[in-house]
């Protein structure tokens, strides 16, 4: 997972999920709840091995302009922790808290690749 601290950043992983699903991840190096969260996106991307589509970290404490400014430019009201899946340049799906899960992640997968 892909650890991003800029806007300029955040509009490259915009640009790629044109052509393909990414994920974002929103998490709060403060919170269990969240460092739960992010347990289970790992194990996720573990499993799934060469076939996990991209997958990046937002530290929100770190860089709170970035987590901002993801909020603002996909209007998705900001929660931490937050998975969003972005695709054709917007944010088609999010999850927080106990809500992210290898389930829900391979849901939120099948609405864009079928």
């Amino acid at each position: 997972m892909n650890e991003i601290t800029t806007l300029e950043e955040f509009d490259a992983l915009v640009v790629r999920s044109e052509n393909d699903p990414v994920f974002i991840f929103k998490h709060s190096t403060t919170c269990p709840i969240s460092a739960r969260a992010i347990d289970r996106v790992n194990q996720y991307m573990e499993s799934k091995g060469e076939a996990v589509p991209p997958f990046s970290l937002v530290k929100v404490i770190e860089s709170r302009p970035v987590s901002n400014g993801i909020a603002d430019r996909l209007s998705v009201i900001h929660q931490s922790p937050q998975l969003i899946l972005l695709h054709a340049g917007k944010g088609i799906w999010n999850a927080s808290h106990h809500n992210i899960t290898a389930e829900n992640i391979e849901s939120a997968l099948e609405t864009v690749t079928g």
